[in-house]
């Protein structure tokens, strides 16, 4: 089975931190954020990633290489960016199957299991998004699902402190989610694509999830996530 990692964008968020170093190559303890990710995939039967690189791409390629952690390593290099939808359909062109997993580069999980999410993909819906419990929407996109887990509404931050069901930034694709995709090149999976899809569902769980993007996280995460 097969995942795409996202991580060619600027980063710019993190400032100098990552103006040498692609975000995903970040020590969380004694592990990249990479390492990390490929753990959990691993985990879940996942054998060969697709890392969706841009910007720092040598940089990328010099540390990984073809394989890391057992699990072997492909690139799709965007010339230019093209934004989280077009950077999907850019390392579609090296999916050999579906259903395939999909990772923002950014986003650490742990005591959670990929398969439990797998078990739950059935072959009508498009995907499955993973869901975060958080007591705080402030600063999370919010998913808004009926009692069957279908996805109805995505909001953007909350302006007032209240509890909700973040979008976790892993999905889960079947082929039919290509049919939702826009006849250009850049473009947002989660601006022009999710919310046009009529089967798309949120699989919602509790467990520690981090996305390292800004400073402050990034700082929790080193003094949190530890092997």
């Amino acid at each position: 089975m097969q995942a795409i990692i996202l991580c060619g964008g600027l980063s710019t968020r993190l400032g100098k931190t990552t103006e040498k170093l692609p975000k995903i190559l970040l020590k969380i303890g004694d592990r990249t954020v990479l390492e990390w990710q490929l753990k959990l995939l691993s985990q879940a039967g996942i054998n060969e990633v697709i890392l969706a690189s841009g910007h720092l791409h040598d940089v990328l390629y010099k540390h990984v290489g073809e394989k890391q952690a057992g699990v072997k390593i492909r690139y799709a290099e965007e010339d230019k960016p093209l934004g989280t939808g077009g950077a999907i359909k850019n390392a579609f062109r090296f999916v050999d199957d579906f259903p395939v997993f999909v990772l923002h580069g950014d986003i650490l999980l742990r005591n959670f299991s990929l398969a439990d999410m797998l078990s739950c993909l059935r072959p009508e819906m498009e995907g499955l998004l993973l869901g975060i419990s958080v007591p705080d929407l402030t600063s999370y996109g919010e998913i808004v699902a009926d009692t069957e887990g279908r996805i109805t509404e995505f909001r953007e931050k909350q302006e007032v402190v209240r509890p909700g069901c973040a979008n976790g930034a892993v999905f889960l694709f079947n082929s039919s989610i290509v049919n939702g995709f826009p006849q250009k090149e850049v473009f947002s999976i989660e601006r022009d694509v999710f919310p046009y899809l009529s089967q798309l569902y949120v699989h919602k769980v509790e467990t520690e999830w981090i996305d390292i993007g800004v400073p402050e996280r990034l700082e929790y995460a080193r003094q949190h996530f530890v092997s």
